[in-house]
């Protein structure tokens, strides 16, 4: 018997229209029950599925660094009981919990499938049950040891997702990465890509939502803006954004004697690129050199949102600096190429 447990955590899949706004809706249990049975989910041989609503909703646009802790305490205190876990949850943050996930769940060997969607289910139109349903099919008969996102006939790896539309049902894409499978008429697993399970997941951590922060550098900037966001004891990670290949502002003294001086406290920075498509090569221009010279860690083709979470993760992990540097540029699930 393949068992499946769905999570909601809240966004617009279980909202209803109010004079306010979308709202969260009372009885999206029975409506999820009542949808898959008209499915058919029930009716399919060995395959059966629970959902546990979390007791306070999440509009992802509130997300903090906790609600992954309860959200990753939850999913393993089930881990044994079920086959497979489907995630539902706002889209606007959904690229940054599935990074989390992966991090927080490594040595997984079962599928986490993170859904959700851009039109309520209870309005007309929705792409939820479309969404839902295929979701709840990958996680409970493919063998998928990852934390994934499906929409819109797209299954990405979790770490390499990003939401690139606001309003469009193909929301989500992986720009660096190909899809794990593509879902027409037949579900395409593109199954070597699929990251092996190894090992076994450690505990769940506890993040300080202090201790990472993010910086876009843009024409003009100012080393006072860099200053003010390095300005506090317990930041310990900068994620910072920069042109191109990697290319900072480096005609810039006092910016780049700022990072130089954070470097030198142990203040772990990444650099990333600011473009959705492409790799950050540091060092490739002599801007980019500049950083490799006061101790930027290059972040190769990692997304915003894998960038910030492993940050966090790996700063949870009480490690070194010098650790956490290594560990930056290290593939640990996926999260980009080495």
């Amino acid at each position: 018997m393949s068992r499946v447990l769905i999570i909601y955590t809240g966004g617009t899949i279980g909202m209803q229209p109010s004079e306010q706004g979308y709202v969260p809706m009372s009885g999206f249990n029975e409506l999820v029950a009542t949808e898959l049975n008209s499915r058919g989910i029930n009716g399919l041989p060995d395959f059966e599925f629970d959902m546990i609503e979390c007791q306070q909703l999440i509009d992802s646009s509130n997300l903090v660094p906790d609600d992954w802790t309860r959200l990753g305490n939850r999913l393993k205190q089930n881990w044994n009981d079920y086959d497979g876990f489907v995630v539902l949850h706002g889209t606007d943050t959904m690229a940054y919990t599935a990074s989390m996930l992966s991090f927080m769940l490594q040595g997984m060997d079962k599928p986490v499938i993170l859904t959700g969607s851009q039109i309520p289910m209870v309005e007309l139109r929705s792409d939820a049950p479309d969404n839902l349903t295929t979701a709840l099919l990958l996680a409970g008969n493919y063998d998928i040891p990852e934390v994934c996102i499906y929409f819109n006939g797209r299954l990405l790896r979790g770490n390499r997702s990003s939401k690139v539309k606001s309003s469009g049902f193909d929301a989500f894409n992986s720009p660096n990465f190909p899809w794990l499978a593509s879902v027409g008429i037949d579900i395409e697993l593109q199954q070597s890509l699929l990251l092996e399970q190894n090992g076994s997941m450690g505990e769940i951590p506890a993040f300080d939502p202090d201790a990472v922060s993010i910086l876009q550098t843009y024409p003009g900037i100012s080393a006072r803006i860099l200053e003010a966001v390095l300005d506090h004891s317990s930041l310990k990670g900068l994620v910072l954004q920069t042109y191109g290949a990697g290319n900072p502002p480096d005609a810039n003294p006092a910016f780049i004697d700022c990072l130089q001086r954070a470097s030198e406290r142990g203040v772990a920075i990444l650099n990333i690129t600011q473009c959705p498509h492409g790799s950050v090569s540091q060092g490739a221009y002599a801007t980019g050199a500049t950083l490799n010279r006061i101790g930027v860690v290059p972040g190769g083709d990692l997304t915003l949102e894998a960038a910030f979470t492993k940050m966090h993760y790996l700063i949870s992990q009480s490690r070194s600096v010098d650790e956490i540097r290594t560990a930056l540029r290290t593939p640990l699930c996926g999260e980009l190429n080495g």
